[in-house]
């Protein structure tokens, strides 16, 4: 089997901006492997020429470091179980509210963001009448959502979809 694969260290890392990440390729054929090699070479210079590597430093340093890679580990799994958290909440919220829709779709993506299947229409009125910002495609970022302000974010998402606006 013969493919490529990408990784972006940005996120997981929080090396946001410093162009750290991996590119692998497998092939079965050896005498693909320099050709190869040489055009993504090509096509990397074009981009930058040298990339600082200060990145991959902190990397490789928490990578190899038994105690920074299992303090690491320990921090993944607490923010992706924040981020379920904060799915689970939004979702019960909608629920509890009776808002139109199926909001399943909010428990079941993953990562940092999630699409709330808002037209460009609800994601203005989100903005103009409850100031809860995100993207016009209706992605929003979890990590503004806390048990603090789900229930706000739920009734403004409520509040667009019925076509209920209100102050809250």
């Amino acid at each position: 089997m013969e493919f490529f694969v990408a990784q972006s260290f940005a996120k997981n890392f929080g090396l946001y901006g410093t162009r750290t990440g991996a590119f692998h390729v497998v092939t079965s054929d050896p005498k693909v492997a320099g050709p190869v090699a040489s055009q993504l070479k090509r096509i990397v210079r074009i981009h930058y020429s040298n990339p600082p590597n200060y990145g991959a430093r902190i990397i490789s340093l928490v990578v190899h470091n038994p105690e920074l890679f299992e303090m690491w580990k320990q921090d993944m799994i607490t923010m992706s179980d924040r981020l379920r958290l904060c799915r689970k909440m939004l979702y019960d919220e909608l629920v509890k509210l009776g808002t139109p829709g199926d909001w399943t779709h909010i428990t079941k993506q993953i990562g940092m963001f999630t699409y709330t299947g808002l037209t460009v229409e609800q994601v203005d009125n989100m903005i103009e009448h409850y100031h809860v910002f995100l993207l016009k495609s209706g992605r929003v970022s979890l990590a503004g959502i806390n048990t603090k302000n789900v229930a706000y974010v739920a009734k403004a998402i409520d509040g667009v979809v019925t076509g209920k606006l209100s102050k809250l």
